[in-house]
């Protein structure tokens, strides 16, 4: 008791000091964080899956994210930096697999923050969203519930928000099984939210659904969805009213498969690469700009090279750049990208022509920027006149530095020559005033390089 007594007397003291002589004595709040769970917490029983915490973060306190509640009382609420007179951005993680919070999301609420000035609210609801996916799932419409009540006292006229927030105010971002949070709490406010961000929503239990489970372009305002692993746990189908795919949708370029055995880290690889090309977006590294088109197949052949007014673009852009009134229902919008961050590709349209040709033949071409080299192979058939590929590059076209051509038809069955008659690189979206032509290639077995 007598050493208590002491402490207390102690910082009693400790504190007239700083008052007598002025000295500005802080007391510092430590930073909240997420949740962890372990399998025996899971197991222990069903309350604890469905505890929800909200984690707030600023430009005012953008490192030290703060335990928030519209339940607080409102002398304490005026000592946050929440407002309303700010967009709100609630970020949604999905299922975690071990139990532990994820990782990255303070780099996507700093990226957030530096695109907008906002209130970043992150959702916590690790407790029920851990192990068991099955269970999981049962849990995302609870958790959307408890959302949805947030929103609605957020919405309350008084102090210090005597103007309420505005629905149109809140974007909601959801990851995997998020986003089909953020799709039930939409549907909780009959589509009258601002916007929801779908990064690779989930997809197991998810594709056949009906529309009142699972995200649709009904649930907010404005629903735009990254899709990056629609073979595995991503959704394949368009959902939003506008749907990027990137590089297909699948088979991330960069995802390389470990020789030794599988990791986590590659298993969830294509996965998470919809968060990270995001978080690239909302950095502004360099614009991730896609093009509508009915399939993967039809775009790559080039048989889709522009767009019906701006060109959609991944990021904070208001409704992803697209003007058109009213707003697309469900369009695939493609694009490629680079194996790493900014993750940024520069799409050209190739066009080998072919003025003489007795037989099918193979060709490589290799376009090489500095030390990149990017390959395709052609299998130009007898009655082709042109064949044409979309191709990615890490730099501008006026940036490259050489063109390479390769017959790789077997000896055995070459017997005469392939002649290229020209090969045209043309800047996707087209424009043919930034195009590159080169005429009168004679391309035999070996190679044809021009620089």
């Amino acid at each position: 008791m007598a050493r208590v007594l002491i402490t207390v007397h102690l910082a009693q003291v400790l504190m007239l000091l700083g008052l007598g002589l002025g000295v500005a004595v802080e007391q510092r709040e430590e930073c909240a964080e997420l949740n962890n769970t372990s399998l025996q917490e899971y197991r222990q029983g069903h309350r604890a899956q469905h505890r929800v915490q909200y984690l707030l973060l600023t430009r005012e306190n953008p490192d030290c994210p703060s335990l928030f509640s519209p339940d607080t009382p409102i002398t304490h609420r005026q000592q946050t930096p929440f407002s309303c007179s700010r967009p709100t951005k609630i970020i949604i993680h999905g299922y975690r697999a071990l139990g532990s919070s994820p990782s990255w999301v303070t780099k996507l609420a700093r990226a957030v923050l530096r695109a907008e000035d906002s209130n970043v609210l992150v959702v916590d609801w690790v407790c029920g969203a851990s192990f068991g996916y099955m269970q999981a799932v049962d849990s995302y419409k609870e958790v959307a519930l408890q959302i949805s009540g947030l929103i609605k006292k957020l919405q309350v006229r008084e102090e210090p928000r005597p103007q309420g927030c505005g629905l149109e105010s809140f974007h909601l971002i959801g990851v995997s099984l998020g986003a089909h949070v953020a799709g039930f709490v939409g549907t909780m406010f009959e589509g009258k939210i601002g916007r929801i961000t779908g990064l690779d929503p989930a997809g197991p239990m998810f594709k056949k659904t009906d529309l009142f489970n699972r995200l649709d372009p009904s649930d907010a305002l404005f629903v735009d969805v990254i899709h990056t692993d629609s073979d595995f746990f991503g959704i394949s189908i368009p959902i939003g009213h506008v749907d990027f795919f990137l590089n297909g949708g699948r088979d991330q370029v960069g995802c390389t498969r470990p020789r030794l055995s599988l990791s986590y880290g590659y298993v969830i690889c294509d996965h998470m690469r919809a968060l990270y090309v995001y978080i690239s977006s909302l950095n502004g590294s360099c614009p991730l700009t896609g093009v509508p088109c009915p399939s993967y197949e039809d775009f790559l052949q080039g048989r889709c090279l522009s767009c019906q007014g701006p060109c959609p673009t991944i990021g904070v852009l208001n409704n992803s750049g697209v003007t058109a009134s009213p707003l697309p229902r469900e369009p695939k919008i493609f694009l490629l990208t680079t194996p790493e961050p900014p993750y940024c590709a520069h799409h050209v349209l190739l066009e080998v022509r072919v003025s003489r040709l007795e037989r099918s033949a193979k060709l490589e071409v290799t376009l090489r920027e500095d030390s990149m080299a990017t390959k395709v192979s052609f299998l130009i058939k007898k009655d082709s006149v042109v064949t044409s590929r979309v191709l990615a590059l890490s730099s501008p076209l006026c940036q490259l530095d050489s063109i390479q051509l390769r017959s790789t038809t077997p000896a055995s069955t070459s017997r005469d020559t392939s002649m290229v008659d020209s090969i045209c690189i043309t800047p996707i979206p087209a424009s043919r005033a930034g195009a590159l032509r080169v005429n009168n290639f004679d391309v035999r077995r070996g190679d044809a390089v021009v620089t």
